[in-house]
């Protein structure tokens, strides 16, 4: 696409870390971003910036997405002010680092609601617009962590392994209208919420001995391949799983 996309992007958990940066990357196209959030003010606002100074027109809309009521109010707005959506960024999600035998049965739901279920509802409620057009683009953000496994993270690779198995789905269901569904699996990527962890030595060493890139990657590293999944030259792939780790997926 060119400066002047005038396609109306929605990415989920767009005030931080990769979800902000697909907002850049679209904006630097010229798209109108919605930038959803969970109650962020200051962080959406700041992203808000972010897409204005980077071409695009941003509009920030708050919404939990673990809440079926709360993703059918944000698609209903998206169709208010727009009447239509051409890429939706399944990117919101969360990651709280429990060991196995203390996950109770609260975190384990609200993991599963916000990483898995909100992204079912969320596609659910979209999709019609997408459907009437007979055109567009549905991305998910799932992990590396969906196809191995993590200490302290059983719930979350879980739910990470879940949203292929919904991809996959989504794509046969959406295809026949026009839709394409993939994933990015993304490996360590450096954000606001680990950079103070990676920032220790010993702990970034760890990481970076096991990808053969030698590198930890940036939020702007997926949020190219997102954009690449949502454009032309991606309009014949459907239900695929990339990864963006460096080739860390290979050392398993």
């Amino acid at each position: 696409m060119s400066s002047s996309d005038s396609r109306v992007v929605l990415i989920s958990g767009a005030s931080r870390g990769i979800g902000r940066a697909c907002a850049i990357a679209f904006a630097e196209q010229g798209a109108t971003v919605v930038i959803n959030h969970p109650g962020e003010r200051e962080a959406a606002e700041e992203a808000a910036q972010l897409v204005s100074e980077s071409g695009g027109k941003p509009l920030g809309l708050q919404a939990d997405v673990g809440s079926v009521e709360e993703v059918r109010r944000l698609a209903h707005t998206i169709h208010q002010e727009f009447g239509r959506l051409d890429v939706a960024v399944l990117n919101a999600g969360i990651c709280p680092f429990t060991s196995f035998l203390d996950i109770d049965e609260s975190e384990w739901d609200r993991v599963h609601s916000v990483n898995l279920k909100g992204m079912f509802f969320l596609t659910q409620a979209v999709a019609p617009m997408m459907m009437s057009a007979r055109a567009g683009r549905v991305i998910a953000v799932s992990s590396l962590s969906a196809i191995r496994g993590e200490v302290s993270e059983v719930h979350y690779c879980a739910s990470k392994a879940g949203v292929l198995g919904l991809i996959r789905a989504l794509a046969v269901v959406l295809g026949p209208y026009g839709i394409t569904c993939n994933a990015v699996l993304p490996g360590p990527i450096e954000t606001d919420i680990n950079r103070e962890w990676l920032a220790q030595e010993d702990r970034r060493a760890h990481f970076e001995s096991r990808i053969p890139l030698g590198r930890v990657g940036e939020a702007r590293d997926v949020a190219r391949v997102v954009r690449l999944l949502a454009s032309e030259d991606a309009s014949y792939i459907n239900g695929a799983s990339v990864s963006v780790d460096g080739g860390m997926a290979i050392q398993l």
